[in-house]
């Protein structure tokens, strides 16, 4: 997609949806700085921060989720389908983003070996590799379709990055930084 629409159409409260390590933290941070809203990466919420991914309670993750959508603006990455019809009723916008899942795979490596601060990390940081989430990477290999439905389906001013060079060019059409 080369024709993006401009970053103002799509608003104040953008979510973005993808499988995992296609860029939705990083494209969620540099949105943040650009609109000077939160980032909020779901994934804080849902795990427990000094912890390698523990999961925290749903209850205690869905009341983060809930007070985090009522705030006037915000970036939010992550999936989470359970949670997604209160977060597209306050969402004005919807992203996203895709990429080949041998791709993806690498960049889980790279982040989890390499990258000591990232966005979207837990507090505490305490990643490794594990067999779980290569499964995962596995399993959701095809899942962007479901994500790209759902985003469809809200008639939100909406954007697809079908690959990492589909996000750079939205970088560059919204004249987001890298950090």
């Amino acid at each position: 997609m080369s024709d993006f629409p401009s970053l103002a159409v799509m608003g104040r409260r953008i979510v973005i949806l993808g499988p995992t390590n296609a860029g939705k933290s990083t494209l969620a941070a540099a949105l943040s700085r650009k609109l000077d809203v939160p980032a909020i990466h779901l994934d804080r919420f849902r795990h427990l921060p000094g912890t390698d991914w523990q999961v925290r309670p749903d209850a205690e993750f869905h009341a983060l989720h809930d007070e985090a959508i009522g705030q006037q603006g915000w970036i939010m990455d992550g999936n989470y389908s359970v949670l997604m019809p209160q977060r597209f009723a306050r969402a004005t916008g919807v992203v996203v983003v895709d990429d080949h899942y041998v791709r993806r795979f690498g960049r889980y490596l790279k982040r989890t070996l390499f990258e000591a601060q990232r966005a979207g990390n837990l507090d505490g940081n305490r990643d490794s590799v594990t067999w779980m989430m290569i499964n995962w990477i596995w399993k959701t290999r095809n899942s962007v379709g479901r994500y790209d439905g759902f985003a469809r389906d809200t008639g939100l001013p909406y954007v697809f990055c079908a690959s990492l060079k589909d996000v750079r060019r939205l970088f560059d059409a919204w004249e987001l930084t890298r950090s």
